[in-house]
């Protein structure tokens, strides 16, 4: 396994120089392989020659979700079948699944870029990475599994599910780094305090995506897991997990800027917004060969941060997706994202309600319903149904001075709410089933 410590600390400029010089190859080689990209190139009038480095980003024609539907399942790949090694797809929930490709060497850099942040946060080639993402068609499990064996690592490739198995696959293998999403290690803690095992584990690092999560949950999860938990980043148009996560410092996820620049837009005009700026996060991939993306607009709601790191990396730093563009939900001509209602949640919990909870939206007589289904602790539930009131009136007043708008809280009994091995589902839209 190498890494090169030198390129995630080259000084900017450096950076910049090496970023103009791989967007020049690859819009190039796009222009020539992909009918897609060239025809909205020939709609501007560009030509790969007019494009002569990152300051001309701008001029670039953006890529949409839609496009690798409309071109399913291997029409914007750069390179022939011959030369694509793997695929990867997603669920297909909302229409045709999106399908991307890759070749040995796109493997070879995605392997490394999850390396690269294995290592940001100590970890060694002797650690034991329990990889409880799911493997098959999603790249989480798959993702996971090969840049911890790049590190050098042992790999438990249990995938999502099973949650006794996994709880004792770690106490008998001694895994020492768990990957999966937020939701599922909360999870993973609840049962855990439950069997009263937390003092067998040998935890220590947890590496978490495929979700939005906020501080109040990191916070969650480290207690009951005893460990430190850090956030990832990716998406399989782009590469997967890995094309950022955080260091040590847990104060933002670094991009790895030599394989993609990041941009923030206006998500309405679609202007590039200034340094520091909160909009929609949109992707250019510089080093992929199989399934390259220009300008790729991810809907992911954050910002950049391209003040010097402590830990010492030049690369950009995002803050955690505050939530997605497409995933909003507008309520009464309010927009709501989820995060917000979880960031209340958290700091209310204390030992009288846990972090599951349900959104329901719905439309009764042309007017939006709003309810937030909220599960009690066993505590709160043994209580007084004053108590319980109390608690209902307290996440009812902070989700007003949150959100502007009014929600019927709430208060479920304890594991009502379905617990999810995967992704959590957060909210039900009925609105949309109409």
């Amino acid at each position: 396994m190498i890494l090169n410590p030198e390129m995630e600390c080259m000084p900017r400029e450096e950076l910049k120089k090496l970023q103009s010089e791989r967007l020049v190859w690859q819009v190039k080689r796009m222009y020539e392989n992909v009918e897609c990209f060239r025809n909205r190139m020939d709609e501007k009038g560009l030509k790969p020659e007019d494009i002569h480095g990152i300051e001309d980003l701008s001029k670039l024609p953006f890529s949409y979700k839609s496009d690798l539907r409309d071109y399913y399942p291997y029409g914007l790949f750069a390179v022939s079948l011959d030369d694509i090694v793997r695929v990867h797809a997603s669920s297909g929930t909302t229409g045709k699944r999106i399908v991307v490709g890759y070749t040995r060497d796109d493997l070879k850099m995605w392997s490394e870029c999850f390396a690269r942040m294995l290592s940001a946060l100590g970890v060694t080639k002797s650690d034991v990475v329990q990889v409880a993402y799911g493997y098959g068609l999603f790249t989480g499990g798959l993702g996971a599994h090969q840049g911890a064996e790049y590190m050098g690592c042992t790999v438990v490739p249990i995938s999502s599910g099973n949650t006794a198995l996994q709880i004792q696959t770690m106490i008998d293998f001694e895994s020492t780094v768990l990957c999966c999403t937020p939701s599922y290690a909360l999870y993973l803690g609840e049962e855990i305090e439950k069997l009263g095992v937390k003092d067998k584990l040998k935890l220590k690092v947890g590496i978490f995506g495929a979700e939005p999560w906020t501080e109040s949950m990191r916070r969650e999860i480290e207690e009951k897991l005893g460990i430190k938990a850090y956030d990832i980043y990716g998406l399989s148009e782009i590469l997967g997990p890995g094309v950022s996560g955080e260091c040590e410092c847990q104060s933002g996820m670094h991009v790895w800027e030599d394989n993609f620049i990041p941009e923030i837009i206006d998500p309405d005009t679609g202007e590039v917004l200034p340094d520091g700026a909160t909009g929609e996060l949109v992707f250019t991939t510089l080093t992929k060969q199989g399934f390259p993306l220009i300008r790729y607009r991810t809907r992911d709601i954050c910002s950049l941060n391209y003040e010097p790191c402590k830990c010492g990396r030049t690369h950009v730093r995002m803050r955690k997706p505050t939530g997605r563009s497409d995933d909003m939900l507008i309520i009464r001509g309010v927009n709501v994202f989820p995060s917000q209602i979880e960031e209340v949640l958290l700091k209310v919990s204390g030992d009288s309600i846990t972090p599951n909870y349900q959104i329901v939206v719905d439309r009764v007589n042309n007017n939006d319903t709003f309810d937030v289904n909220v599960e009690m602790s066993e505590k709160l539930f043994a209580d007084d149904i004053k108590s319980i009131e109390k608690v209902e009136a307290k996440i009812t007043d902070q989700l007003r001075s949150m959100l502007g708008i009014g929600a019927k809280v709430h208060l479920v009994n304890p594991n009502t709410i379905q617990r999810s091995e995967g992704k959590a589902k957060r909210v039900i839209d009925k609105r949309k089933l109409v």
